[in-house]
C-alpha cells in the first residue's frame, strides 16, 4: 500500500494531484575584478512550476480560487511597503517551502481525453523586499512548515488507478 499523496500548498490553495514540481535555483556569477577569473557570489531568486490535474466536481472552484492567488500575489509585491518581510504568498511541499513567491503564469488545459478534469501549469518566481538574502533562514522555513501542518484540510479523495494510456 503506498503512502497518500500530500497536497502541494500555493498560498491557500491545496493541490492533491500533482504530477511534477520543479524547484530551479542558481547562482549570481561575477567577474573578480582585474582577473579572468568568475565566482559564484549569491544565490538568485528561485523558480517553481507545478503542473497538477484538478479533478472532481469543485475543479473550477479550484480554478478561481487559484486566478485569486495568482492577483494577490500581483497585488502583495505592488502595494507591500518598504521594509515588510512578506511580499508574496509562500509554497509549500514535500520538495521545498519557499516564502514570498509571485505567480508569474498560469495556464488551465481542458481537452477531449480528459472531460472530467483540467490541467493547471503555474509558474511562480520568489521576489524579495529590499535588502533581504535570496535565501530564508531555515528558523523561518520550520516555522511556515509546523504552522502549515496545523491548518485543517479536507479528507484524501478516494486514490485513482494509474493505467498508462486510460484518460482520467
Amino acid at each position: 500500500m503506498t503512502a497518500p499523496n500530500k497536497p502541494v500548498l500555493v498560498g491557500t490553495v491545496a493541490l492533491r494531484h500533482v504530477q511534477s514540481l520543479t524547484v530551479t535555483e542558481g547562482y549570481r556569477v561575477e567577474r573578480i575584478m582585474g582577473s579572468r577569473l568568475v565566482q559564484a557570489t549569491q544565490p538568485t531568486n528561485q523558480t517553481i512550476v507545478i503542473e497538477a490535474v484538478l479533478i472532481g466536481d469543485d475543479r473550477l472552484d479550484q480554478r478561481r480560487e487559484l486566478e485569486r492567488v495568482a492577483l494577490v500575489s500581483r497585488l502583495l509585491v505592488a502595494n507591500g511597503p518598504t521594509g515588510q518581510t512578506a511580499v508574496g504568498i509562500a509554497v509549500v511541499a514535500g520538495l521545498t517551502t519557499t516564502l514570498n513567491m509571485q505567480v508569474t503564469s498560469l495556464r488551465f488545459t481542458q481537452s477531449v481525453a480528459k472531460k472530467e478534469a483540467l490541467d493547471v501549469s503555474i509558474t511562480l518566481v520568489q521576489v524579495l523586499p529590499a535588502g533581504q538574502a535570496a535565501t530564508p533562514s531555515d528558523a523561518t522555513k520550520g516555522r511556515l512548515a509546523s504552522a502549515t501542518a496545523a491548518v485543517p484540510s479536507a479528507p484524501p479523495p478516494n486514490p485513482i488507478a494509474r493505467v498508462p494510456g486510460d484518460p482520467l
